[in-house]
C-alpha cells in the first residue's frame, strides 16, 4: 500500500532498482514496471500519477534499461515540471529532461535556428497584448480591457488549433467560441498583429511550436537528431494536449512507440486554451496493443470527500463522463463536507474567515488551507475578510519564489556565510543548521516572529519563513549537512523551480488550483451564474464547468466547505440560485429536475430578502466592498468625529497590546472610521456596521458603544479563542 501523496519535502532516497518499486500499490507499480511500447495511464484525482511516472523513470534509469538523456518528460506548467524534476533527483534519476511543451521546443528552437534558418533566432515577445493592441489600433478598432484580454486570447486559441487569420471565423463557428468582438474584426486584428511580429523580426510562445513543428517536417536531418537523443517519451496530463502540442510529440517520436502518456478525462477544464482529451481518449485506437492501466486509489482525500466527488460526476454527461474514473478512497474517515448558504457575498467572506481562523486554532497550518473561486475578481472580498482577521494570506499566480528579491538576498547572505566559515562571528556557538541559518538571516533584518499586517511587509516576511522551514527540514533530512550544503540545494531547487510552500491561506481560482491540493478547502460563490459561468451555454460548455467543479473538490485531502451567497452586496435582492451543480448532494436538494429542493431554495431566498444598501450622502446604492464598509460612497464627503475616531484608535491599541494581537485583528481603520462616522448608541446599529460581526459584538461592543458615548470603557477580556 502506498503513502499517501502528502509526503515529506526531502523523501529518502533510494539505493537500488528495486528499492524505487517499494511502496508502490499494485496498480503504479505496474505502470513503473512497463517499460516498453506505448502505455497510457487514467489516472484519477489523488491516485498518486506523478509518483507513479516519475518512479517509472526512476526504475528504468536505475534498472540500466533507460539511458537519462534519452528519456524527456513533459507536462504542462514549470511548477509540474520543477516537482517532477526534483522528485527524479531524489530517486537518482537526476538526468532525465523534465521540461514543458514550450521549455523543450524554445531549447531545440534555438539550437537548431541557425542550421534550419539561418541567424540570430527571432526574440520572444514579452508583453503579447500591447502588440495586441497596437493591432487593434492600427484596424481603428477600439479594444477596452476586457475586449482585449479576450481578442488575445482568441489569437492563443487559432494558433494552437493552427488556424490562420483568414480561417479564424469559420474555425470559430464550428468550434462554438463565444467571440468577444465581430469574428471578422478579429480576424483582421490577429493578421494585423502576426504582420507587426514578422516587421519586427519576433515571436510569441505559440510560434516556439509552430516554428519547431516547422522545422521538423521540413528537416527530416534535424527530426533524426532529436529522435536520436530522445528515445522514450512520457507526457503528464495528456487530456489537456491542444492538437499543435499533438503533432509536436508526433514529430518527436517518429515511427516510434516508445511512449507513457497520463491523464483524466474528468480533470479538463482548459478547452478554452485548444486543449481537448479526444487524443487521451483514443489512445488506445491509435495504439491498439497499448497496456492500458487505470489508478482509481485515491490517497488524498477522505472518503467523504471521494464519495461527493464521485456524486458529482455521476450526474455528468458526454464522451469524457464515459470513460469517467470511479475513486476509492484509501483514507480514513473524516468529517462531512459542509455546505453553507449566506444572505451575501461579504457575510460569506467573513463566515469563511472566521471557519479559517478556527481551523487554525484547532492546529490546521494556515499553508494547508485554500480559498478557491471561479474568477480572480472575487478574491478581493475574502482578501478584505482574511486581513480582518488577522489570518495571513497568499495569491496564486503570483511572482515566482526563487525569482522574489527577498528570497534571493537571502539565498545570496547564506551563501556568503557558507564560504566564511567559521569566520562569520554570527555563527559562533551556533551549531545546528536551523539556527545557523536564522541567525545568518537576522543579519538582514529578518526577525522569527512575523510582522503585524497583511501587504507586502507580510508577504516578504513569510517567503523567508517558508526558506528557513525549507533549512529545518533539510537538517532534519540530512544530519550532518552544512549552509555550503544547503546552498547547494537551494541552487538545485531554483533550478528546478521546486519552491517551498509559503505559509499562508492559499487564494486561488479553481484553474490555478489544478494539481495542488491543502487539508482544507473552501469552494467558494458557488452559484448558477458563477459555478457554471453565465457564458457555459453549450452542453459541453456547461460539463466543463462541472468538471472544474469537480478539480476544486478533489484537491481537498480532510476539510471541505462548499458555500454561496444569496446576494452580492448587504441588503441586495436575493436572487441567486445555489450551483445547479449540487443539486441532489447538498442536504435539503433535490436531484436535477426535482421540485422539492428547488421549493426549499425559493423559501429560502424569499427569508432572506432585504432591501439595496444606499450611500447616507448622496443616496446611490453601493456595491463596493470599502463603500459597504463606510455605508458612503468613497468620494463622498465624510462626517467622521475625528475625537472619537482617536479614541477608538487609542482603545484599540490598549487591546492590541493585552491580547497580543496586531491591531488590525481587533478592528480595521476602515471599521474604525465607519464606526466614527455612524456614532451607534446601540448594539443593533453596530452590528449593522460591516467587519463587526458577531463574535467582535460580543467581545468589544460594549467598549465601542461606551466610547461613542464619550465614557471610558472598562475593558475587554483577552481573547482565548
Amino acid at each position: 500500500m502506498t503513502a499517501a501523496t502528502h509526503s515529506s519535502a526531502f523523501p529518502a532516497a533510494a539505493d537500488s532498482a528495486d528499492a524505487v518499486l517499494l511502496g508502490l500499490d499494485p496498480e503504479q507499480r505496474e505502470v513503473a514496471t512497463t517499460l516498453r511500447g506505448p502505455v497510457c495511464v487514467l489516472a484519477g484525482a489523488g491516485t498518486g500519477k506523478t509518483r507513479a511516472i516519475t518512479h517509472r523513470i526512476a526504475y528504468g534509469v536505475r534498472s540500466g534499461q533507460l539511458m537519462p538523456a534519452s528519456v524527456l518528460a513533459v507536462t504542462f506548467t514549470n511548477r509540474a515540471a520543477g516537482e517532477m524534476r526534483g522528485r527524479l533527483r531524489s530517486l537518482g534519476a537526476g538526468g532525465v529532461q523534465a521540461r514543458t511543451f514550450h521549455s523543450a521546443a524554445l531549447r531545440q528552437l534555438q539550437y537548431f535556428w541557425p542550421k534550419a534558418v539561418g541567424g540570430d533566432v527571432p526574440r520572444l515577445v514579452e508583453r503579447k497584448i500591447q502588440l495586441v493592441a497596437e493591432a487593434g489600433s492600427r484596424c481603428r478598432i477600439r479594444l477596452d480591457r476586457g475586449e482585449l484580454r479576450d481578442v488575445t486570447g482568441e489569437i492563443e486559441w487559432a494558433k494552437v488549433t493552427q488556424t490562420v487569420p483568414a480561417d479564424y471565423p469559420v474555425a470559430a463557428l464550428k468550434a462554438g467560441r463565444e467571440a468577444p468582438r465581430d469574428m471578422a474584426e478579429i480576424a483582421q486584428i490577429y493578421g494585423t498583429y502576426e504582420q507587426i511580429k514578422r516587421d519586427r523580426g519576433m515571436i510569441d510562445f505559440e510560434d516556439v511550436l509552430l516554428l519547431t513543428v516547422g522545422i521538423l517536417q521540413d528537416r527530416h536531418d534535424i527530426a533524426e537528431q532529436i529522435r536520436a537523443q530522445y528515445q522514450h517519451f512520457v507526457v503528464d496530463e495528456y487530456q489537456d494536449v491542444s492538437p499543435l502540442q499533438q503533432r509536436l510529440l508526433e514529430l518527436w517520436l517518429g515511427d516510434r512507440d516508445s511512449l507513457c502518456v497520463v491523464g483524466d478525462a474528468s480533470q479538463t477544464i482548459y478547452s478554452f486554451t485548444g486543449a481537448t482529451p479526444d487524443h487521451l481518449l483514443s489512445f488506445r485506437s491509435r495504439y491498439p496493443q497499448a497496456t492500458v492501466v487505470k489508478l482509481v486509489r485515491d490517497y488524498r482525500s477522505t472518503p467523504q470527500v471521494v464519495h461527493l466527488a464521485n456524486g458529482l460526476l455521476n450526474q455528468a454527461k458526454g464522451r469524457a463522463a464515459e470513460h469517467r474514473l470511479e475513486l476509492i478512497s484509501q483514507r480514513e474517515p473524516g468529517p462531512d463536507p459542509v455546505y453553507a448558504e449566506y444572505p451575501d457575498e461579504p457575510a460569506e467572506a467573513e463566515g469563511v474567515a472566521a471557519r479559517i481562523r478556527d481551523l487554525i486554532a484547532a492546529g490546521v497550518p494556515a499553508g494547508e488551507i485554500a480559498v478557491l473561486y471561479r474568477i480572480n475578481a472575487q478574491s478581493e472580498v475574502y482578501e478584505q475578510a482574511l486581513a480582518d482577521a488577522g489570518v495571513p494570506y497568499q495569491l496564486r499566480g503570483a511572482e515566482r519564489f526563487f525569482e522574489r528579491a527577498e528570497i534571493q538576498k537571502a539565498i545570496l547572505t547564506l551563501r556568503g556565510a557558507a564560504r566564511s566559515g567559521g569566520n562569520d562571528a554570527l555563527l559562533d556557538d551556533v551549531v545546528e543548521l536551523g539556527s545557523q541559518v536564522r541567525a545568518v538571516l537576522s543579519s538582514t533584518g529578518w526577525t522569527a516572529e512575523p510582522p503585524a499586517g497583511s501587504g507586502a511587509v507580510r508577504d516578504q516576511w513569510e517567503s523567508v519563513a517558508a526558506l528557513v522551514r525549507l533549512a529545518e527540514d533539510f537538517a532534519r533530512a540530512r544530519p550532518g549537512a552544512t549552509l555550503a550544503d544547503l546552498t547547494v540545494e537551494l541552487e538545485e531547487r531554483k533550478a528546478a523551480q521546486h519552491a517551498p510552500t509559503v505559509q499562508g491561506v492559499t487564494l486561488a481560482s479553481l484553474h490555478a488550483a489544478k494539481g495542488l491540493e491543502w487539508d482544507a478547502v473552501f469552494l467558494v460563490g458557488l452559484t448558477d451564474g458563477m459555478v457554471p459561468i453565465t457564458y457555459a451555454k453549450t452542453d459541453e460548455q456547461v460539463e466543463e464547468e462541472r468538471r472544474l467543479l469537480y478539480v476544486g473538490v478533489t484537491r481537498a485531502r480532510l476539510h471541505l466547505t462548499l458555500s454561496w451567497g444569496l446576494s452580492r452586496a448587504p441588503g441586495g435582492r436575493a436572487s441567486r440560485r445555489p450551483s445547479r451543480f449540487l443539486n441532489g448532494l447538498r442536504p435539503g436538494s433535490a436531484a436535477p429536475g426535482g421540485r422539492d429542493g428547488a421549493a426549499a431554495e425559493r423559501g429560502a431566498r424569499k427569508r432572506a430578502r432585504r432591501g439595496p444598501v444606499l450611500c447616507r450622502v448622496c443616496g446611490k446604492t453601493l456595491t463596493e466592498a470599502g463603500e459597504l464598509k463606510l455605508m458612503r460612497c468613497e468620494d463622498c464627503p465624510s462626517d467622521m468625529d475625528e475625537g472619537l475616531y482617536e479614541r477608538l484608535r487609542e482603545w484599540r491599541a490598549v487591546q492590541s497590546k493585552e491580547q497580543g494581537l496586531p491591531a488590525y485583528c481587533v478592528f480595521t481603520d476602515k471599521t474604525l472610521m465607519a464606526i466614527a462616522e455612524a456614532a451607534p448608541s446601540e448594539a443593533g446599529e453596530l452590528s449593522m456596521i460591516s467587519g463587526v460581526g458577531g463574535r467582535k459584538l460580543e467581545r468589544y461592543g460594549a467598549d465601542v458603544l461606551t466610547i461613542c458615548a464619550g465614557e471610558e470603557p472598562g475593558g475587554a477580556e483577552a481573547d482565548d479563542a
